[in-house]
């Protein structure tokens, strides 16, 4: 007997929270127009209006997601008009044919740039799936919800909206690890619910430095220095020790066993760190 074919898949991401009933009429939006889709709640605790943290866990998740449709809300300018409206997007991504659903603030683009790239954009603020009278301030029920599952349900990106060159598509800078010096300047893209900092650098770079697990590094930060041990995992070091290591998505980060990194070193998103050789 021939497999049946797995429903369509989509993810959902927002710093809408839990307590009211948001993500909630989201689903039901999206049931109602794609009844047999999957919906994945990646988060709803982004911080509030936060894209850029929205943006860097749309973007480690992205790649162990299966092939479908990915909806972001972070959207602090959803009731801007006029010169300062943002646009309402979907995008297909050049490699795993994956589809971003959400605002055109920089949001999506550094998930679509970690498969390559956008192949083919449209403005969605006018599209045909979008419920009537669209709320000034609920685009996520009224826009993005239904665009979402009317291309889960099987619908083409052309017709749920009109098209768009990816060139014109919002894009922000994230902060990148430079190697200088012997010494390696990383930033704290943003930290976790267990106070780990995850860095903007990877093992490749630490390994340009010269360092190798087991070694002890020295990080500085705020001007206070600390040892740091290079570590494959928190076993390998003291409880209240702190480590470096590459973390699930293939990132170095910070730690504290059983403790708390940014509490510790008293570092948060965008702060600069140095770390050296002993």
């Amino acid at each position: 007997m021939a497999d049946r074919a797995l429903p369509p898949v989509i993810t959902f991401l927002s710093d809408y929270g839990q307590l009211d009933e948001f993500v909630g009429v989201c689903h039901g939006v999206m049931a109602r127009r794609c009844p047999s889709a999957r919906v994945i709640d990646l988060t709803h605790s982004i911080p509030r209006h936060d894209v850029r943290s929205g943006a860097i866990v749309l973007r480690s998740a992205l790649p162990f997601l299966p092939p479908g449709v990915h909806l972001a809300i972070v959207d602090p300018g959803v009731s801007a008009v006029g010169r300062h409206a943002r646009r309402a997007v979907a995008l297909r991504t050049v490699e795993r044919d994956h589809l971003l659903v959400g605002p055109d603030n920089g949001l999506l683009m550094p998930a679509a740039e970690r498969l390559a790239g956008v192949a083919e954009a449209v403005d969605i603020g006018e599209s045909p799936e979008r419920l009537q009278p669209v709320s000034r301030t609920f685009h996520g029920r009224d826009i993005f919800a239904p665009v979402a599952a009317a291309l889960a349900a099987g619908e083409p990106l052309s017709s749920v909206g009109e098209p768009l060159q990816p060139q014109q598509l919002r894009r922000f800078g994230l902060p990148t690890a430079q190697l200088e010096n012997g010494a390696l300047t990383v930033h704290v893209l943003r930290g976790d619910t267990f106070g780990n900092l995850i860095l903007d650098a990877t093992e490749e770079q630490l390994a340009a430095l010269g360092a190798m697990p087991g070694d002890t590094l020295t990080i500085s930060h705020a001007g206070a220095v600390r040892s740091v041990r290079y570590a494959a995992t928190f076993a390998e070091v003291t409880p209240g020790e702190l480590l470096i290591y590459e973390d699930a998505t293939r990132m170095v980060a910070l730690a504290v066993n059983r403790g708390s990194a940014a509490q510790l070193l008293g570092a948060g998103a965008d702060d600069e760190l140095t770390v050296r050789l002993t």
